[in-house]
């Protein structure tokens, strides 16, 4: 029997738990990817949760011990038992068709949960039927996965794959769509609240002082954030959300119910779809226009309206997040489609999570070096995962007691995993508060460029023909040991080869004459001089210079061949 009272504490705080971790995910995505984002972000820690919680949901035969322990992780695919909630579910199928003889709150807190598949509840009830003289059948129809029968020590449900994860949680398994929706809504509607009241705070702080400049594009642009938020909550909840719609298709009873699971995964998908087709269009714009793709990482607004999807991934690699889609919508139709088929559902996941593993080590798309090695190392996990389940699949015959111990080497490794993943968020944390995200920081310090580039006047220092050539600008500051390619630095015919200081080590090629004196006793003899050096118009008698003769510049190194050294770039002042 459930004991619901027990419980109804672990009901609520996992309730809380779910929308803390979404809306942490979404947040993580809208900063970032977050979020590229450092690894593990908030979205891929609580896919990796989303996986665990896949794993018990699997039509195979579990030991008690890692049934109860993938329960743990339910929340992050939105099923929290709250059985007033799921007494209002009950009223709505019942309303519109559902049947609730053997599948309501009423019903299962009443039941004993048998777990097996349907060829071993069949065998179980032909034995009970023979034991029990008081044997009563029960008013239900029984279903390929689930029997009920009363017997004289109660009402026993044999349950297997998706139906006994969520009924060990005290959810009927027709409920679980609606359950999962309600969830979800109130999810979304938490977030649109959350920043509704911070955008009051941020006004009402506006009217009575200046807040963090900081704060400032998203007191502009809320809107835009809350739609950023809500895509980035769609995109983690994908692939549980295509799921429990398939679920609903083939076990609901319910026709609202299944109307509701059409619309929300026409509207998931669709809203999936646009994004993926506007920044493929984009791209594609980007690389005729400009060569590649780069333009979705340096351009403000592209980046503002679609990095939540390749924030992580280099720029090469912005398309990974369309297998990723795919991947996750892959394993929730094989899950439910082939629920009740433990050999297929492990052999289907088993080909898709190696394919995504090749994926990974193929190309090792992610920014950061931590990031390619953090996501290969789970993938490696979730495909040994699965190949362990095969272990637990009803067909092979594996002992009873190596299943055991499978389900315990499974515990561990996993708890490790989560253990050193939320030991990592903690540290990204910290990280992220001091060290910012590559792509924005390269965006930002270009746009920082075009602005220096823009301000730039004849007067500015930065564009002075007084600069020194030897300088150049960098973040702001000067680089003094800069070399200017123009300049030869062993050229015996440059004025450069001359050292910074004209006076440090080198002896004056003549004494200093104060400038006054200069120019009031030896401006005639200076004259005269001139005109006595000057070489003649002529050759040496008066003739004409010879035809083949060309003009020659003064060797700087031999100063003595002209009358005392170059007069113009060795005086004293």
């Amino acid at each position: 029997m459930f004991d619901l009272d027990r419980l109804e504490w672990k009901d609520r705080a996992a309730a809380v738990l779910t929308g803390a971790s979404a809306i942490g995910a979404a947040a993580a995505g809208g900063s970032t990817a977050g979020s590229g984002t450092i690894s593990p972000s908030f979205t891929e820690v609580f896919m990796v949760f989303q996986g665990f919680a896949m794993n018990g949901m699997m039509s195979v035969n579990y030991p008690p011990v890692y049934r109860s322990f993938t329960k743990n992780f339910a929340f992050s695919t939105g099923v929290v038992p709250w059985r007033a909630m799921q007494v209002s579910i009950d009223n709505f199928r019942a309303s519109t068709g559902g049947n609730l003889t053997n599948d309501s709150v009423e019903f299962l807190e009443k039941a004993t949960l048998v777990y097996g598949s349907s060829n071993s509840t069949t065998k179980r009830d032909l034995a009970l039927f023979a034991r029990d003289t008081l044997t009563t059948s029960a008013n239900a129809t029984a279903t390929e996965n689930a029997t009920a029968t009363t017997t004289a020590s109660g009402v026993e449900a044999t349950v297997s794959g998706i139906k006994a994860y969520v009924e060990l949680l005290s959810v009927p398994s027709a409920n679980t769509f609606m359950t999962v929706l309600l969830i979800v809504a109130c999810v979304i509607a938490a977030i649109a609240v959350g920043i509704l009241l911070f955008k009051v705070i941020l006004e009402t702080w506006a009217l009575f002082g200046s807040f963090p400049k900081g704060l400032t594009g998203f007191r502009k642009h809320y809107w835009g954030t809350m739609a950023r938020v809500i895509v980035q909550l769609i995109l983690v909840l994908y692939g549980v959300w295509v799921l429990y719609c398939i679920y609903q298709f083939t076990h609901g009873d319910s026709w609202a119910a299944k109307l509701l699971a059409g619309l929300t995964l026409a509207i998931f998908t669709g809203v999936l779809g646009f994004f993926t087709f506007m920044i493929w269009k984009t791209a594609r714009t980007l690389k005729k226009s400009e060569g590649d793709a780069s333009g979705l990482y340096e351009n403000k607004s592209h980046w503002l309206k679609y990095s939540i999807f390749y924030d992580s991934y280099k720029k090469d690699f912005w398309w990974v997040f369309i297998p990723l889609i795919i991947y996750m919508f892959a394993k929730g139709v094989v899950l439910a489609i082939a629920d009740g088929h433990g050999m297929g559902q492990t052999i289907a996941q088993l080909v898709i999570e190696c394919l995504m593993l090749g994926l990974l080590i193929w190309n090792r798309p992610f920014e950061r070096r931590s990031g390619n090695v953090i996501n290969i190392f789970i993938q490696i996990v979730r495909a040994l995962t699965v190949a362990c389940i095969l272990v637990f699949v009803e067909e092979l015959g594996v002992a009873q007691t190596t299943q055991t111990v499978t389900g315990v080497v499974l515990i561990a490794v996993q708890s490790v995993l989560a253990g050193v993943l939320g030991i990592l968020i903690v540290a990204n944390a910290l990280i992220m508060c001091c060290k910012e995200n590559p792509h924005r920081r390269r965006r930002k310090e270009a746009e920082k460029l075009n602005r220096d580039l823009d301000n730039l006047t004849p007067l500015d220092a930065r564009n002075s023909l007084l600069m020194d050539p030897t300088q150049r600008p960098m973040n702001g500051k000067y680089d003094h040991d800069f070399k200017n390619p123009l300049v030869k630095e062993n050229s015996s015919d440059s004025f450069m080869n001359e050292p910074a200081n004209p006076y440090a080590g080198a002896t004056p090629l003549r004494s200093y004459t104060p400038l006054s004196h200069h120019r009031a006793t030896s401006s005639d003899a200076s004259r005269e001089r001139l005109v006595s050096n000057a070489a003649p118009l002529g050759g040496a008698n008066g003739s004409p210079p010879p035809h083949d003769r060309q003009p020659t510049l003064p060797n700087f190194n031999q100063p003595q061949a002209y009358g005392g050294g170059y007069r113009g770039v060795n005086h004293a002042y």
